[in-house]
């Protein structure tokens, strides 16, 4: 048996991206990584992010927000610590104790979209992707080899 690694993903509030980079690797490195998202301010998943996954068949509906602090309080420890906020946010994560290798990806924060419901979903729909990508690029830096999953709708 291979060993699993163990990543966590952080953004503020834990209700979309980060959210989505966990079930995309879960869903695609699952048997090689042990993945947990967690949020600087935790809030509830936004209902737009659940319907976009769910369009690519990855129910999300069922996950609950973390708080990063009781992760540390826990003594957690990571071998991966993702950012997927924007730069500036990114900062704000906490140094976890361990060797966690840190790593920020920046992606635009669904909860600061606006306008119309087509608009809206449109837009996530891109940031969906542009995180399925990184992720799919993220397996193959570490020559791990899967099945890219179908996210033609």
């Amino acid at each position: 048996m291979t060993k699993k690694y163990s990543v966590l993903f952080v953004c503020i509030h834990n209700s979309a991206r980060s959210q989505m980079a966990e079930a995309f690797l879960r869903t695609l490195g699952g048997e090689y990584f042990s993945v947990e998202s967690a949020g600087l301010e935790p809030g509830t998943l936004n209902p737009l992010v659940v319907v976009t996954m769910q369009e690519v068949g990855i129910d999300i509906s069922e996950q609950k927000t973390t708080l990063v602090d009781e992760l540390i309080r826990q003594g957690r420890q990571f071998d991966y610590v993702i950012t997927v906020c924007d730069a500036a946010n990114g900062q704000r994560c906490p140094v976890f104790p361990g060797t966690a290798k840190r790593l920020h990806w920046s992606f635009d924060d669904p909860a600061a979209l606006s306008g119309k419901y087509t608009e809206q979903m449109q837009e996530i729909c891109r940031i969906r992707e542009e995180i399925y990508k990184k992720i799919i690029f993220f397996l193959q830096e570490r020559n791990i080899s899967c099945i890219q999953y179908n996210m033609s709708l």
